[in-house]
């Protein structure tokens, strides 16, 4: 994802999280972190020619130059309603996955509406476990967040995932 998708972007965020859309700033403030050699954001669009039909974003903390292991933190994926059931929002989740995994993230974390049953099950297909709840993380609608996480298992040497095969171009 770069500056000039933030617009289209912003066009999906309101039609898929009305209550609780994101801001042009808090884009712009997660695509500061995207670029460079100290970057800890990975931010990329899916594309069906030239229209954005999803996008998704992972944060990393920690690592290297840290004590500990680096854990990523996936912030957002959003599908367009009609590319729901295509195997987008997998691809997306594979590539944020992929990206853990050059963060060298232990784990990857994510908060998910406890009423958004299709991406859980997504999220539980990619291996994700359900460890908590955050209780009306989501406002203005006080609607509870289901945390889930995805450990690295010591032989993979990735944050795990599972690729797929479709014919939509992820940018980032």
């Amino acid at each position: 994802m770069r500056w000039w998708d933030i617009d289209p972007v912003l066009e999906l965020e309101r039609d898929l999280f009305p209550e609780d859309a994101w801001s042009r700033g808090m884009f712009w403030s997660e695509l500061a972190h995207a670029r460079g050699p100290e970057a800890t954001r990975r931010y990329v669009v899916a594309l069906d020619g030239d229209r954005i039909v999803g996008y998704a974003g992972l944060a990393a903390q920690g690592g290297a130059s840290d004590s500990g292991a680096a854990v990523g933190d996936v912030q957002t994926i959003a599908v367009r309603r009609d590319q729901w059931g295509t195997g987008l929002g997998g691809e997306l989740l594979t590539e944020l996955l992929r990206a853990a995994t050059a963060f060298d993230c232990a784990e990857v974390m994510l908060e998910c509406r406890v009423d958004n049953i299709r991406a859980q099950k997504l999220y539980e297909r990619f291996g994700f476990e359900p460890i908590g709840f955050r209780r009306g993380y989501y406002q203005p609608g006080n609607v509870d967040a289901l945390v889930m996480r995805l450990t690295t298992k010591p032989d993979s040497g990735s944050a795990g995932g599972a690729a797929s095969e479709q014919g939509t171009e992820i940018n980032g």
